[in-house]
């Protein structure tokens, strides 16, 4: 399986001139060929092959005005070509929307898939050299790739796709319990089992001090170099709610693989949610998706299927002891009693349980064999 492993670097400053100088190129060959696809669809309603893009980038760099395009590693802007494709793909798949152009000021990234070497703890890159690596944890595997980004706050890291062998040995997924979880706001995460996890709000937390860095930008004359130590300020907080979140996720899905066999989650439709403007703010710190997306990766390295029941299905209506259905429930109702059997259900917990039943069903397995893995 291919796995990757981040690291920071230290880049010394002939080093930063140079990645700025790949960066730049790198960008504008990827917004270059988002235009030329714009411009040719515009004109004949057909799309740019990779094959034909890489003709016209070769033809692009051999003109007396773009010459300085070949002061940039060949392959770094190849791979530009097919990030726009991957872009293309995601957006005509429904995942994302239509690409827009790179920014000075965004992350900024590009890709070696050949030509770099280790040294001891220094990674070696055409036109770059070597390079300082922070090595938190050993490297493990064969290296495929190589990618070099820079953050909004300036730190650099560069992450190796490595094909490692398969994943370490776990109990087998007879022994292990299948759950139902169910997301939410008030608690992070609610599973079948009745654990419930809470919400950390780390955007919330730190809104205040967003709010007053931001103002503080606000007022720097543009262009000054006081704007942008104040922009270097509101990026590192930012980047530090992020860091928080994803730190949280990481940790609690790969817990969660490693101790089940099954995951079943309900198909959100965050997209619709969000136009919510009273819950916006807090779906958008929760990070559902990202949740979702990092157990999904992670059960492939651990044995854990993880299985989507469909957002039409009222999980959170019915009685998972009996199937009775309360048509009313508000969504402020977070506890109700059931009119056909009289339990009293927690709805959360409630609603984990009948994505549960609802995911075993459709595999074709019985609520006795629900029983019998949960409590194994």
């Amino acid at each position: 399986m291919y796995q990757a492993f981040q690291y920071r670097i230290q880049p010394t400053v002939e080093q930063e001139a140079a990645l700025a100088v790949q960066f730049g190129h790198a960008r504008f060959v990827y917004n270059w060929a988002l235009q030329q696809h714009i411009q040719v669809y515009q004109q004949t309603k057909k799309s740019l092959s990779f094959s034909q893009l890489c003709k016209l980038l070769t033809q692009l760099k051999q003109q007396p005005d773009y010459l300085w395009l070949n002061d940039a590693h060949s392959q770094c802007l190849q791979q530009k070509l097919k990030d726009l494709g991957r872009a293309y793909t995601h957006f005509f798949e429904g995942h994302a929307r239509f690409p827009k152009p790179k920014k000075k000021h965004d992350r900024q990234s590009i890709r070696f898939p050949q030509g770099f070497h280790f040294k001891g703890e220094q990674l070696y890159l055409p036109k770059l050299g070597g390079l300082a690596l922070i090595l938190h944890r050993p490297l493990q595997g064969t290296p495929k790739n190589v990618t070099v980004s820079k953050t909004k706050s300036g730190h650099y890291f560069v992450s190796i796709l490595c094909e490692v062998e398969a994943s370490p040995s776990l109990p087998s997924t007879s022994q292990r319990p299948a759950v139902g979880l169910d997301l939410g706001l008030t608690h992070f995460l609610t599973t079948s089992q009745g654990e419930q996890v809470e919400n950390p709000r780390w955007l919330r937390r730190s809104e205040r001090k967003l709010a007053k860095l931001q103002r503080k930008l606000q007022r720097k004359k543009k262009g000054s170099k006081n704007r942008e130590k104040a922009r270097l300020q509101l990026a590192k907080q930012a980047e530090r709610v992020s860091h928080q979140r994803r730190d949280f996720q990481h940790k609690l899905s790969k817990r969660l693989v490693r101790e089940h066999s099954l995951l079943v989650f309900e198909d959100l439709n965050v997209r619709g949610m969000v136009k919510n403007r009273r819950l916006a703010k807090s779906i958008h710190d929760a990070a559902w998706s990202q949740f979702v997306r990092f157990c999904g990766y992670k059960g492939a390295w651990y044995g854990c299927e993880v299985v989507k029941v469909g957002r039409f299905f009222a999980s959170s209506k019915l009685c998972s002891c009996c199937g009775w259905k309360h048509e009313s429930l508000r969504l402020k109702d977070r506890a109700w009693t059931c009119g056909g059997c009289g339990t009293h259900h927690d709805r959360d917990k409630n609603a984990a349980k009948n994505l549960l039943h609802q995911a075993l069903s459709s595999l074709g397995l019985e609520p006795t064999d629900l029983m019998s893995v949960e409590t194994a």
